[in-house]
């Protein structure tokens, strides 16, 4: 973007002045110049139909051999139309190449992406003995931008150096600190930056645009106040970027300053770059509704404009909007690309709209060229999430290629789906066909192995983790490993890479606990629990929910008592309903009914039926009538259809021998107009014996 905004030619011979004689030979020379101007034109206006044309006329004249201006400008042409194919041979031809031809191959081949090509032309330009201009070395700095040949960039600045020019414009020096950027080395881009004198906006904007690209947001912004302090105003380019390094370090605040200064300026009406990096912003910041204000004020849009609202939309679950703005993109006749299909397959697989995302399917296989991996990749998780798992193989079996987000796709949704030997029949097919695993795959597989308890065949993947170096400062897989082992059983090798973990979290710890606990080692939870607190961590709701079921198994009152307290006055946690209903049954099999009676007076929810089951079990073996009512008539308000509470009723009166009770909880059963199924409950011999 940035070295797009700089207007030079790519080295064009200048046209020469026409002599004044009116002979023959000047009568050739304007028919020469004529030639060149309409090449020119072909170029400006990348009209190749026509330029092909005039190509054909030059080769029947013969003058491609005697004239290298012609030569030159037709080369720079073909690659101005994306012809690289017949710039290549234009230039193939030519008698003598200078620094000309040269340069406009390298810029051809630099503008398309493809650099190592760019980078070759230059070297061979080198070996063929002729010195590269300013323009050559822009080129050839970008190309080794977009391909991370730091190296040879450094080469390239070497030899600037040494040919004293590095100073003598902002070419360079923007080119320089551009390609430095793209290839991670920023401190480097800040060298070459700090050792022009005056920069000027575009060389600002060139460090700015690195700073945001390499992740470095604060710094950008800090460019950004000195480039203002120094008086220079920024244009749209610069706004653009700015506006990146806001999004990626979330300075709301800054950003609505800048959009403030946007405004003042009158430049987002004029500028679509700039308008979808305002709305790609707020994106980022999640504020779908000033991405659409943003939308709606600028009239220049594209096909990224309608992607990022469409984007915006679906991150935020906002399905049916994404799918609303996707029908108006169609009817103000843009048409959807890869990353449209992609969004919309998403809004659909969240909707369970398994129609629509068969329409925007068919849509995909018209426009053939449109079926890439991404896509691809988005119509195996739309099919799988909608249900459609049959369909989701059959759309990955057809696929062109698959790679690792692919193969990602489906084995995350049938893992997703709890089809866990599936999942992991996948893996090993997708390692059969050679593809590398990324982190997306491991960690589906391991809570793969983790649904179907498959210990042996997570330490497989175990090993695979090591040996691709995968564990290493990611804590996300780590806590899936400590995960897997324990609901394997396995809770030593669990222990085992938990010490391993250099930096461990909240949820590192919660499974580590939950392990434990679901082996009945409660003490070993207790002392856990306390290790956590003593190095700083913060407990959740899970940790506490699993601190106080350890409690409830034991019967150990004081204790869970103390940490049901400790949620709300040490970490300001309020509990939920799951945990009440654990209080309940700690209470209830221990018989604190005062405890009961308080706690149930605390319970800010009064509609979470297993509260109610958990305190008509503690009735039924206690023999607790009287709370025994309150919580059937709670259960049966919440469940009319429930059997349960009319047996635990049925039983406690039983035990306590109310047999006038018994026949009127029959009554009341009979006239609710049960189903066959229920009586056939209360019939069954094992509840009757409870």
């Amino acid at each position: 973007m940035l070295l797009s905004r700089m207007a030079f030619c790519y080295g064009e011979e200048k046209n020469p002045p026409i002599p004044c004689s009116k002979g023959r030979k000047a009568a050739k020379f304007e028919e020469h110049i004529g030639l060149l101007l309409s090449i020119k034109g072909c170029a400006r206006e990348k009209d190749l139909e026509k330029g092909t044309r005039i190509y054909t006329e030059i080769v029947k004249k013969g003058l491609l051999k005697k004239n290298i201006s012609v030569g030159n400008t037709l080369v720079h042409m073909y690659t101005k139309c994306g012809s690289l194919v017949k710039a290549q041979r234009v230039f193939d031809e030519l008698p003598v190449r200078n620094v000309v031809s040269w340069t406009a191959l390298i810029a051809g081949y630099a503008k398309y992406g493809l650099g190592k090509v760019s980078v070759k032309c230059f070297e061979e330009m080198q070996y063929e003995g002729l010195l590269p201009n300013e323009v050559t070395f822009v080129c050839t700095l970008k190309a080794c931008g977009s391909i991370g040949a730091v190296e040879k960039g450094n080469e390239i600045h070497s030899e600037i150096v040494k040919e004293g020019i590095l100073g003598e414009s902002d070419l360079l020096g923007t080119a320089l600190v551009d390609m430095y950027a793209k290839c991670g080395a920023i401190e480097d881009a800040r060298k070459v930056f700090d050792n022009l004198h005056d920069p000027s906006l575009v060389l600002w904007t060139a460090l700015i645009s690195g700073y945001a690209e390499n992740g470095h947001g604060d710094e950008a912004l800090k460019c950004y106040e000195h480039m203002q302090h120094k008086g220079l105003v920024p244009d749209a380019v610069t706004f653009s970027c700015i506006l990146k390094a806001c999004g990626s370090i979330g300075a709301s605040e800054k950003a609505k300053e800048i959009h403030a200064e946007i405004l003042r300026g009158g430049l987002l009406g004029k500028d679509i770059i700039l308008g979808n990096a305002l709305m790609d912003m707020y994106g980022k910041f999640h504020a779908v509704l000033k991405v659409q204000e943003v939308f709606d004020q600028h009239h220049l849009r594209d096909a990224v404009t309608w992607n990022i609202l469409i984007s915006g939309y679906c991150q935020q679950g906002h399905g049916i909007e994404a799918l609303s703005c996707f029908a108006r993109m169609q009817c103000e006749a843009f048409p959807p690309d890869a990353v449209t299909f992609s969004c919309i397959l998403k809004a659909c697989g969240n909707l369970c709209a398994t129609q629509k995302g068969k329409e925007i399917h068919s849509m995909i296989e018209i426009g053939v060229s449109q079926m890439n991996s991404m896509v691809g990749s988005a119509l195996v998780e739309m099919y799988a999430k909608c249900g459609e798992l049959v369909k989701a193989e059959q759309v990955f079996d057809g696929l062109p290629a698959r790679d690792v987000v692919s193969w990602n796709a489906l084995i995350s949704e049938f893992c997703e789906q709890g089809h866990g030997e599936k999942a992991l029949s996948y893996f090993k097919k997708m390692q059969d066909e050679g593809v590398s695993p990324d982190a997306v795959t491991l960690l589906c597989t391991l809570k793969a192995s983790s649904s179907i308890g498959a210990g042996e065949r997570g330490k497989e993947i175990h090993s695979e983790i090591v040996r691709g170096g995968f564990l290493v400062g990611d804590t996300t897989l780590g806590t899936a490993l400590v995960d897997m082992y324990a609901k394997c059983g396995l809770i030593q090798r669990a222990k085992e890479v938990f010490d391993q973990i250099q930096v461990r979290n909240v949820v590192t710890w919660n499974a580590l606990i939950t392990g434990y606990a679901q082996l009945g080692e409660h003490s070993s939870v207790h002392g856990i629990f306390k290790e956590m607190i003593r190095e700083g961590i913060e407990p959740t709701l899970v940790t506490f929910m699993v601190v106080l079921t350890a409690c409830s198994s034991s019967g150990l009152v004081t204790e869970g008592q103390m940490y049901f307290e400790f949620m709300t006055t040490r970490y300001g946690i309020f509990p939920n309903p799951e945990h009440y209903t654990c209080m309940i049954n700690l209470f209830g099999c221990s018989g604190h009914f005062d405890k009961l009676v308080e706690l149930i007076k605390q319970m800010p929810l009064t509609d979470h039926l297993p509260a109610w089951f958990a305190l008509l079990s503690a009735c039924q073996k206690w023999g607790n009538v009287e709370l025994a009512r309150l919580a059937f008539e709670h259960a049966v308000r919440l469940d009319e259809k429930s059997a349960w509470p009319y047996v635990c009723m049925d039983n406690i009166y039983r035990t306590a021998g109310m047999l006038e009770d018994i026949e009127k909880l029959e009554t009341l059963r009979i006239g609710n107009q049960y189903t066959q199924g229920t009586e056939q409950l209360m019939n069954c011999p094992q509840f009757l014996a409870l």
